[in-house]
């Protein structure tokens, strides 16, 4: 049974650290694209990164380039994401994701989008304050 559990959010002030963790189990995350994503209040969910299967190649939307850093463990088989510098407007919850397929990834093409996502994770709630 593919199951994503993510777990590391809270409320961090402004210019803080927060790392998530996306914990997998009923498949490899070496064999299959992850994808970070985040839903805020009133606004349709979106890619945050992406880390591709085998290759193990990120990619990252512009607003978070520079701050978050994705990375996998394999002997735990969990995904992370590293965020640094966190500003209020990154305020929302973190889901993990992973394609259907362990064929190919679109985050091999730089594309980060929902629809590409099969099997997701409950949420991880992250407040920014000001």
């Amino acid at each position: 049974q593919v199951q994503l559990v993510e777990s590391g959010g809270g409320l961090v002030q402004a210019g803080g650290s927060l790392r998530l963790s996306c914990a997998a189990s009923g498949f490899t995350v070496d064999d299959y694209a992850i994808g970070w994503f985040r839903q805020a209040p009133g606004k349709e969910r979106e890619g945050v990164s992406c880390i591709s299967g085998r290759g193990g190649i990120t990619y990252y939307v512009d607003s978070v380039k520079g701050r978050f850093t994705i990375s996998r463990d394999s002997a735990k088989n969990t995904v992370y994401l590293q965020m640094d510098s966190l500003r209020p407007e990154d305020t929302a919850v973190y889901y993990c994701a992973t394609e259907e397929s362990p064929y190919g990834s679109t985050c091999l093409f730089d594309r980060l989008s929902t629809y590409d996502y099969y099997y997701w994770g409950q949420g991880t709630q992250v407040t920014v304050s000001s």
